[in-house]
């Protein structure tokens, strides 16, 4: 059958191979983030702070249809996120979520969305390639889904870091047109959307030195516009100025060479060596290849490569320093290797443009020959070419699925959606409304606060906020939840105001001094978590235990009455 020549055309133009490259690629993306979002029925993954974005969202959303925004946050009293100075710093990443809320089903609201922004994050570097006339854009497809596995699994967490991708993306897009006012709006929304709105203002500095070197000027517009935005973003929101002392405290615990001064979560220390080398082999390649390929002495074609090599280096640094840059590093590196290695894929530059001139002129004669190269020679160089990238692509591809098993792995892993609801729900049918109970890990918090919002609670989110607000409680906290506190009820009861103590079967050290102390009755338990009331007076402590009641779920029905 012959195909009419104006679908012949039609199918032979750029922009329709652009756009069937983009379809493909928005495709595939999309279908691997589905896999594995769904790898697990909670809200993915590892940490439950997706539990807190979607709740908070659809008590934000609650709070708009009922004329109160913004909602007081009542949950940490203890904290600096307290009713009188919590601060939403993921502002507009909430109100994204929140057409997602109006199921009523919050679970797969917060997978669907987390899915979707993920999948957007992904394409717009995608886009980026297409957009800029990268060749062989769909290998770099696969090396962009291959780059990292926990790229991968940290980029599928109901989180806001996926907005950072893709307004990051917009603004580099911006400053290679050198359209620069659009960056005051974007800057406003990255501002009002999240914190890492600081790998902006880190992208137009080092867009202001590449400008500098590359064209000798100092283009000042860019960084302007963006210190603009961002200014705007932190004064015209409704948290302000308590917005500003949040941001000085996680720059002043966060941005430091040394260890924390507390603990915090563990996307804020570094990888160890192999850890890196192997999680991420796709993006440490591609660095190596772009600076391999990337040459200084082509000053007028290097600007997009040159700036790719700064802002890639710089994020590789910060991600052997942070795990959590691990969602920000990888992308750019492989596009860092894509814009590098252009020149050489179009054939505007080869090996002999290395040599000095000197050593150009005596090879002359060799180099020139009547006619050029024959096309027999074109097309065996072509053969080869296309045969090099078929290599390439099947490693690339033998990568993604190893870090798709990988990751599918270790999301299917993580805690069920049901873990804790049943011992929430005990506190919320059981313990009088508004009490504070004594939650014995701060990360917990995110799900007790979806499944009981009844309550209140002693640290959640990130223990500096409590160790801000009152570092003497802090290391209090930690000295009792560690188990250094052989007689930890009173100063729950007394420090913390809290009669009943939530925790994870984990705790062994304050387990034996909570059972030992004479001042603790279980009030619950399941292999999740246990609930332990304190008394108003202290009892004799039981005996030591012997063999026959080491088990948890063996304990006397004596001591689960408060």
């Amino acid at each position: 059958m012959k195909i009419p020549k104006h679908l012949s055309v039609f199918f032979q133009s750029e922009s329709t191979l652009r756009t069937i490259q983009l379809c493909a690629g928005a495709v595939a993306i999309g279908l691997i983030f589905w896999q594995l979002q769904f790898s697990t029925n909670a809200i993915c993954c590892g940490d439950f702070d997706g539990y807190y974005h979607i709740k908070w969202s659809q008590l934000l959303w609650q709070s708009l249809r009922n004329h109160t925004f913004p909602p007081p946050f009542t949950w940490l009293p203890l904290t600096t996120l307290d009713a009188r100075n919590y601060v939403d710093h993921h502002l507009l990443f909430h109100f994204f979520q929140i057409p997602f809320t109006w199921s009523g089903n919050l679970r797969l609201g917060a997978k669907i969305s987390a899915t979707i922004f993920a999948s957007v994050a992904v394409f717009t570097c995608y886009w980026l390639l297409v957009r800029y006339r990268i060749r062989y854009a769909l290998v770099w497809l696969l090396a962009l889904l291959a780059c990292s596995a926990p790229f991968l699994y940290r980029m599928n967490m109901a989180k806001a870091p996926p907005f950072a991708i893709i307004y990051l993306i917009v603004a580099i897009h911006l400053l290679f047109r050198k359209k620069y006012w659009p960056l005051i709006p974007l800057a406003f929304v990255f501002a009002l959307t999240y914190d890492m709105f600081v790998l902006l203002i880190l992208a137009t500095i080092l867009w202001t030195v590449v400008i500098g070197w590359t064209e000798r000027r100092f283009e000042w517009r860019p960084l302007v516009w963006v210190l603009a935005g961002s200014v705007a973003g932190l004064i015209l929101n409704p948290y302000f100025p308590r917005n500003l002392h949040l941001l000085y405290e996680h720059l002043k615990i966060k941005l430091t060479p040394s260890d924390f001064s507390t603990s915090v979560g563990k996307e804020w220390y570094p990888y160890d060596s192999w850890e890196f080398l192997g999680n991420s082999i796709v993006a440490c390649v591609a660095m190596v290849i772009g600076y391999i390929s990337f040459d200084p002495a082509d000053r007028k074609r290097s600007t997009h490569s040159l700036f790719f090599l700064l802002f890639s280096t710089a994020l590789m640094i910060m991600t052997m320093r942070w795990k959590r840059i691990a969602e920000y590093w990888p992308p750019f590196a492989v596009i860092f290797a894509a814009f590098s290695l252009q020149p050489w894929l179009v054939g505007t530059r080869s090996a002999f443009t290395q040599l000095s001139s000197d050593m150009l002129d005596e090879l002359q004669p060799f180099l020139d020959r009547p006619g050029g190269a024959t096309a027999s020679e074109t097309e065996l160089r072509q053969l080869w070419r296309t045969i090099g990238v078929a290599v390439v692509a099947v490693v690339l591809a033998v990568a993604l699925f190893i870090n798709i098993r990988v990751t599918m792995k270790d999301i299917a892993s993580s805690d069920p959606d049901s873990f804790y609801k049943a011992g929430a729900g005990w506190l919320q049918k059981n313990v009088p409304a508004n009490d504070l109970v004594f939650n014995t890990d701060w990360d917990d918090f995110p799900r007790l606060f979806y499944y009981d919002p009844t309550h209140r609670y002693i640290t959640g989110l990130d223990p500096t906020y409590l160790y801000d607000r009152d570092p003497a409680l802090s290391k209090l906290y930690d000295r009792i939840t560690l188990g250094k506190e052989e007689d930890p009820g009173p100063l729950i009861r007394d420090r913390f105001g809290a009669r009943y103590v939530f925790s994870d079967n984990s705790h062994d050290d304050f387990f034996d001094n909570a059972r030992a102390s004479g001042w603790f009755d279980i009030v619950y338990e399941d292999k999740d978590c246990t609930i332990m009331h304190i008394r108003d007076q202290k009892t004799e402590p039981p005996p030591e235990d012997s063999e026959s009641d080491q088990g948890g779920d063996e304990e006397s029905n004596d001591n689960r009455n408060p």
